[in-house]
């Protein structure tokens, strides 16, 4: 075995390589979760899916296409596109129960996808969508991960659809609460405007 101190990057790396198995064929995953962390497992998850993830077009007229998955098209209605929109441009997630806060936004997206819709009725639909007592986004996120899930596997999915994600704040020594976010945890430079 090599003793001398790893300079490059590639050197480290087989260095980590040998260590991981040792830690393995000892039977101690325990610690190597411990090393690694949480944060950086996601971060690695993320690498590792990388290469089964396809880019995401979202065209001029609003159609949404998997370009590494044979230009297959998401087919959605314009509300379904713009509650995606919605949360695409909003990487560090959403509480549901604070959508009124995005009204505006989600009215200017369902807006661009629904030209032809009344717009009396889009403002009717947002209304539905950022009322809190109200299903309706619900219903609207679970059809479009019915429709990813039908193109891709769970795993590649999971990055797809608008999933649940929570943070846990402290505040002081008493007080803890939960922000119970959603989000699309595809990585933005998959997704590509046209």
């Amino acid at each position: 075995m090599n003793t001398a101190t790893p300079h490059t990057p590639e050197e480290l790396a087989e260095q980590l390589h040998r260590l991981v198995v040792q830690l393995q064929q000892a039977g101690r995953n325990d610690l190597l979760l411990r090393a690694i962390g949480s944060p950086l497992l996601e971060e690695l998850r993320i690498e590792a899916a990388r290469s089964r993830l396809s880019r995401l077009m979202i065209t001029s007229d609003f159609r949404f296409i998997l370009l590494d998955y044979g230009n297959k098209e998401l087919e959605l209605q314009p509300v379904h596109k713009a509650v995606y929109m919605l949360f695409l441009a909003h990487p560090e997630g959403i509480e549901f129960k604070r959508l009124a806060d995005y009204r505006d936004e989600l009215t200017g997206y369902y807006m661009k996808t629904a030209r032809l819709m009344d717009k009396d009725k889009i403002r009717e639909g947002v209304s539905h969508l950022v009322n809190p007592l109200d299903n309706a986004i619900n219903e609207k996120c679970s059809r479009i991960k019915n429709v990813i899930l039908g193109m891709m596997d769970e795993y590649a999915a999971s990055y797809y659809i608008v999933s649940g994600h929570t943070k846990r704040h402290i505040t002081g020594s008493t007080r803890i609460w939960y922000e119970r976010l959603k989000v699309i945890t595809l990585p933005r430079e998959l997704v590509v405007y046209s």
